[in-house]
């Protein structure tokens, strides 16, 4: 076997553990007493044995929607009895912007030194990192084939909602996996009740997501009483997507045009909205993680992302990492008319206070910048989320012989007295309910915008628009405001494009506004990726990036086509018995 492939009993178990943890309005807990039957075994070795309850007893609306809770609880990445590192299982990608260039891992090179190893392009098969992963998703795969298996056994009732759901996120998953691995198994729901989970993985799957989504479409509703269940128009959107990502661009327009032209969102008033409570399934979210805090240990809250937090920053907070790089700050600089620096952003550097100690002084950047840069990137002289002015180095846990520099996050931290989304976890880490959007509007107009310009028939003047859209909002955005009053808190300037010139130009024109829209959202290294030069743009930033970080340019090694797919983990390929097949090159 290769994960954690077992039958419809566990998910109770998962159930009773994870509390129904992510419809976030309608938290239910599960009373049921399975555990006493069976163990909640999550080991990839072995299926458990059956326990006191039978599949009758579940065959019926309860039993569907229990399935269905667990489904969706692995979309933050947590699970009992898991394998792997288990920060590595973070629904938010957060560890794929640390394999890009719009973060470093953050805090002390030695602390995750694996982490440190698969940033500075030092992998390996046996990586803690990687099996995480690869062991959370394809629990997402199991959960969710565990209900559309249970609700083919039901001769009796409509379930054709739930079983929508369900393949939605059995899509959504093995989309994760493809993008990940590229090479990968299908597990069936027949394979999986069948237990036969040891599959070889000869190539993409993108045809079963496809099914997937397209099933979704046909029968999802198009609005959805309960926040976090995706609805047609959010299957819609992903089937889009998929399609992107195989530069399908015909059929990537036509879903994503739709879903733009018909669909029921529109982009928030305000930019920076979307990483605080305003932002919760607004207008702007398609689907997102339903993180939410309480008084006790929130175990609902953003716990694979409890590390990046500043250390010790204003309010006392672990652990530092996550860090964003010189690279993305310098890619919201704008030349004098509010225009992008689309070719030379890093021929010149946004002020860096690295290796200078919060005791001296230091001034701030004052060439035009995006606004979103200070909605993005926390730098010294600028207000926190509310919590003041950042002062430098002494919120730094990272030393200066460390490769992460000095800057920290900003969108995944909750704002100065939004209380809803603040908790404290057992061992006192921050926890933030914080929704994370696997899917905003926004994205869907940068994405409908590339295929746009890349369709057999482009059209630069809807591209034109689309991106102009965004950059419209962030013109018309509330704007960082200095600490203790005095205006804005650096010189903004931004401004629409006039127009494409031609191809060429729109596309490095629509790949530029993901990177400045999108930035520190987990979408980095996969849209660098199906561009096909990941490999180009890496070592660039290297050289780049060690200009001001100079233990970073030491420290990382080269980048390598092979690195466009994640290494199948040893473990997975050991205990298939060689049914599954390495990645080239590793």
């Amino acid at each position: 076997m290769i994960v954690e492939f077992t039958q419809i009993h566990k998910h109770l178990c998962w159930v009773l553990i994870l509390n129904f943890k992510k419809m976030k309005k309608k938290l239910i807990y599960c009373l049921l007493v399975i555990a006493a039957f069976m163990g909640c075994n999550d080991e990839f070795t072995e299926s458990p044995a059956i326990g006191a309850l039978s599949d009758a007893a579940l065959q019926n609306e309860v039993g569907v929607n229990l399935l269905l809770t667990g489904a969706y609880s692995t979309l933050d990445g947590v699970r009992a009895n898991g394998f792997g590192e288990g920060w590595a299982t973070s629904g938010d990608n957060w560890i794929m912007d640390v394999l890009a260039d719009d973060a470093h891992k953050g805090s002390t090179d030695g602390d995750q030194p694996e982490l440190y190893n698969i940033e500075t392009m030092n992998w390996s098969t046996g990586s803690s990192y990687f099996l995480g992963k690869w062991g959370v998703v394809f629990a997402g795969i199991n959960r969710s084939n565990a209900v559309i298996a249970l609700i083919a056994g039901i001769e009796e009732g409509d379930f054709s909602a739930q079983l929508a759901e369900a393949r939605f996120l059995r899509g959504h998953y093995n989309f994760e996996l493809q993008k990940m691995w590229g090479n990968v198994p299908y597990i069936s729901e027949e394979s999986s009740a069948a237990n036969e989970f040891n599959q070889p993985n000869p190539g993409p799957i993108w045809d079963q997501i496809e099914a997937d989504f397209q099933f979704a479409i046909d029968n999802l509703p198009t609005t959805q009483a309960d926040a976090g269940r995706p609805n047609s128009w959010t299957a819609k959107a992903f089937l889009g997507k998929a399609h992107l990502h195989q530069s399908d661009w015909d059929l990537a327009f036509t879903l994503l045009n739709d879903v733009v032209v018909s669909g029921p969102y529109s982009l928030l008033p305000d930019f920076v909205d979307n990483f605080r409570l305003a932002g919760d399934n607004s207008v702007e979210s398609i689907f997102s993680i339903q993180f939410t805090t309480d008084g006790g240990q929130s175990f609902n809250g953003n716990v694979q992302g409890a590390l990046n937090f500043p250390n010790p920053g204003p309010f006392g907070s672990c652990c530092g990492f996550y860090q964003p790089t010189q690279d993305l700050l310098n890619a919201f600089q704008t030349d004098g008319a509010g225009l992008p620096l689309l070719d030379t952003y890093n021929q010149t550097d946004v002020n860096s206070d690295f290796a200078i100690e919060s005791a001296d002084p230091f001034t701030p950047f004052a060439g035009p910048l995006d606004p979103r840069a200070d909605y993005t990137v926390g730098r010294r002289g600028i207000d926190y989320n509310g919590y003041g002015e950042h002062i430098g180095n002494d919120w730094i846990r990272a030393e200066f012989s460390d490769i992460s520099g000095s800057y920290l996050p900003k969108k995944n931290v909750y704002w100065v007295g939004e209380t809803a989304n603040q908790a404290t976890g057992a061992w006192g880490q921050q926890l933030s309910g914080v929704n994370y959007h696997i899917m905003r509007f926004a994205d869907v107009l940068l994405m409908a915008a590339e295929a746009a310009v890349e369709k057999s028939s482009p059209d630069l003047a809807l591209a034109l628009d689309y991106v102009n859209r965004i950059r419209n909002r962030a013109k018309t955005s509330n704007y960082m405001q200095a600490v203790g009053g005095g205006g804005d808190a650096a010189n903004y300037q931004i401004e629409p494009y006039a127009a494409f010139a031609d191809a060429a130009f729109a596309r490095k024109a629509v790949r530029f506004e993901r990177r400045v829209e999108l930035g520190m959202e987990g979408h980095r290294l996969f849209d660098l990726r199906r561009w096909g030069n990941w490999v180009e743009v890496m070592s660039e930033y290297a050289t780049n990036e060690g200009r001001t970080i100079t233990p970073f340019g030491a420290e990382v090694g080269t980048y390598s086509e092979i690195q466009n797919m994640f290494p199948i983990p040893i473990n997975a390929i050991d205990l298939s018995g060689g049914v599954l097949t390495q990645n080239p090159g590793f």
